[in-house]
């Protein structure tokens, strides 16, 4: 099982109403952020501009970096949803998994002395009927969630529907293989290799 986010960059507004619905949901600290839009650009020469928005979150890697480096456990991919997550009372704050992060998603609550980061909502979908917030807030419909596993999930059919040259990951410095998926089409903008 592979629950992930694919994003449809082609729809992807930059309106930031993920990043306030992931804050609110998750009663995330003031200068915290689970989930960031990056803006991509512009690129080009006048007239032959582009640009795109990034939004980057935990990218639900099949083989977490953050995982492997976590001395006490605290950091786990649930074996039933393939979503990586932090068990809190065990965290010691230690942030081992944030400097093995490379997309540098996790965050340190100051107060709670833990590192945090995006769950996938996993309070929200462990029913298996509902969506992350940012999904279900999306305004523009750029944000998918499902299983891509699954050929019947909103997710899987997006990915299948798509191009195969609109079809992206953000770079894997390593193997931990990122399961968020990009959408984004030659048509708006070329991809761009950030990370």
């Amino acid at each position: 099982m592979r629950n992930c986010l694919v994003i449809d960059l082609d729809r992807c507004s930059g309106c930031d109403s993920c990043v306030v619905a992931c804050k609110l949901e998750n009663n995330i600290d003031l200068g915290n952020y689970w989930n960031q839009v990056i803006a991509v650009g512009p690129t080009g020469t006048h007239p032959d501009i582009e640009q795109y928005w990034l939004p980057v979150q935990c990218q639900q890697c099949e083989n977490p970096a953050c995982v492997h480096v976590c001395p006490t456990g605290a950091s786990y991919r649930d074996e039933k949803t393939g979503v990586v997550l932090i068990d809190k009372a065990k965290c010691i704050g230690c942030q081992y998994c944030m400097m093995a992060c490379p997309y540098g998603v996790r965050t340190f609550n100051q107060k709670e002395k833990v590192v945090e980061k995006c769950t996938l909502c996993s309070h929200r979908t462990a029913d298996g009927e509902s969506v992350p917030a940012c999904v279900h807030n999306c305004c523009c419909g750029a944000r998918l969630y499902g299983d891509l596993d699954d050929p019947e999930s909103d997710a899987a059919k997006a990915v299948a529907a798509a191009s195969p040259d609109a079809v992206h990951h953000l770079p894997d410095p390593g193997s931990a293989k990122p399961a968020t998926v990009y959408l984004l089409s030659p048509k708006t903008a070329a991809w761009k290799e950030l990370v």
